[in-house]
């Protein structure tokens, strides 16, 4: 049985911690009967690429692996929910955001609908994020002994409680004394996880600080200058490979299903980022798009399955991706990346006509993942006017007007996308799209 994820196009854009599908700049037209019916396509150019073997035949036998996912939205919608009830077939356990400590020391809970949301019977862990400094031990304990008890109320079944935290690797003598006194407040009522950063490794007490928790979760994304990207396979791969000699527990590898924006200050540093969370600060002109490829995960995971770690005991998702989430994935590329289908990639170009001499140029996805656009589209024809829009810039060579893709993005199934305006006489214009 072969297997197929998609070789992406290689985007063009300056991209860093990206928002994946933005609302702005989807093709929206006021007429939906037009688009439907009458808009005329002059040309229709189709983009489509092979895409990667699935797994090779005897996989059936292989160990499958467990796959856990991060409920990482603090309010819990409607749509949430749904998305809980609609995953939950692949999903071993919820690890769900329950409270965040921020720097100034303020907890911020997570606001969940009071009774039982459709957690499907799963086990749940409850995570507790830290920023800053860390939270005194006993404090600590009883921030989560309350938010554990009145999940319990509701009738969930806490099966751990993960702490989220950054520590500097300098201070990883004093976390692993800090997980000790928790686990000594907590009375041994629940396991004890705690999440690793690759930068940690070169620490000779890094497998006594692991040895303090039950389970480990190794971060491979976003864990370094948002420049280099926010996941790359091969780099995962060696921190994969390099954690399995340190770590005396079980370890899970924690995925992206995600994008994000970084926004840039005057100074260079970073403003801001936005992913789950808008930053209210629209349009910003410096600011870089960071996108998770699906195809690529796909791939690393096949790659790692195929020869696991000492150690290593399954995924945990970050985060589920529900319909209101505008920088996850769309649900279906999720699903299909976990089952380990076969995913396919097409991308259609068309200029439909919007009024006499008029066009607009339309992407579509007509895969079944979530993907780049094309990087370029050129336009052929007898034209006098041009403009690029959602995330597309106009361009001039000998030859005429092309769009050039300027922001890493990815693009549902389904989903047009405006990238552009013409305007031609004659017949229209010819359109031609390229990686």
């Amino acid at each position: 049985m072969s297997r197929t994820v998609l070789l992406k196009p290689t985007g063009t854009g300056s991209g860093k911690i990206g928002q994946g599908k933005s609302g702005r700049g989807k093709y929206r037209p006021k007429h939906p009967w037009l688009f439907a019916v009458a808009a005329v396509p002059v040309l229709a150019c189709v983009v489509r690429y092979a895409t990667v073997p699935a797994r090779p035949h005897g996989a059936a036998a292989r160990e499958v692996w467990m796959q856990d996912a991060y409920v990482w939205q603090r309010q819990w919608t409607p749509a949430v929910a749904r998305a809980i009830d609609d995953s939950a077939a692949g999903v071993h356990a919820w690890h769900v955001l329950a409270a965040e400590l921020d720097r100034t020391g303020q907890w911020r809970d997570s606001r969940v609908e009071a009774g039982p949301l459709p957690l499907s019977g799963r086990p749940v862990i409850a995570v507790f994020r830290m920023d800053g400094q860390l939270a005194d031990a006993d404090v600590l304990a009883r921030h989560v002994a309350t938010r554990v008890d009145a999940w319990a109320r509701q009738g969930w079944q806490v099966a751990g409680v993960e702490i989220d935290h950054d520590c500097a690797t300098s201070r990883l003598s004093d976390y692993g004394r800090f997980l000790d006194r928790l686990r000594q407040a907590m009375g041994g009522r629940h396991a004890l996880w705690i999440t690793a950063l690759p930068t940690w490794m070169d620490a000779p007490v890094l497998p006594d600080v692991l040895s303090r928790a039950d389970e480990v979760v190794l971060q491979v994304h976003a864990v370094q200058d948002p420049r280099l990207g926010l996941f790359n396979a091969a780099r995962a791969m060696r921190w994969m490979a390099q954690f399995a000699r340190l770590s005396p527990r079980p370890w899970h590898v924690a995925l992206p299903a995600y994008g994000s924006r970084v926004i840039w200050g005057a100074d260079g540093g970073i403003s801001a980022v936005e992913s789950e969370t808008p930053a209210m600060m629209g349009d910003a002109p410096g600011h870089d798009e960071l996108v998770a490829d699906p195809a690529d995960v796909a791939r690393f995971m096949t790659a790692a399955e195929d020869a696991p770690p000492r150690g290593f005991a399954g995924w945990v998702w970050f985060r589920l991706p529900t319909g209101d989430d505008r920088r996850a994935w769309s649900p279906g590329t999720w699903r299909a990346v976990m089952a380990h289908r076969p995913l396919t990639y097409a991308m259609r170009t068309r200029a439909l006509r919007d009024a006499p001499g008029l066009y607009d140029i339309v992407v579509e996805n007509t895969g079944d993942i979530d993907a780049a656009p094309p990087g370029m589209i050129r336009v052929d024809g007898a034209c006098r006017g041009a403009g690029g829009r959602g995330g597309y810039g106009l361009e001039y060579d000998a030859r005429g007007p092309w769009l050039r893709r300027r922001e890493r993005m990815l693009l549902a199934p389904g989903v047009p996308l405006l990238a552009g305006w013409v305007r031609c006489d004659g017949q229209g214009p010819d359109v031609h799209a390229a990686p």
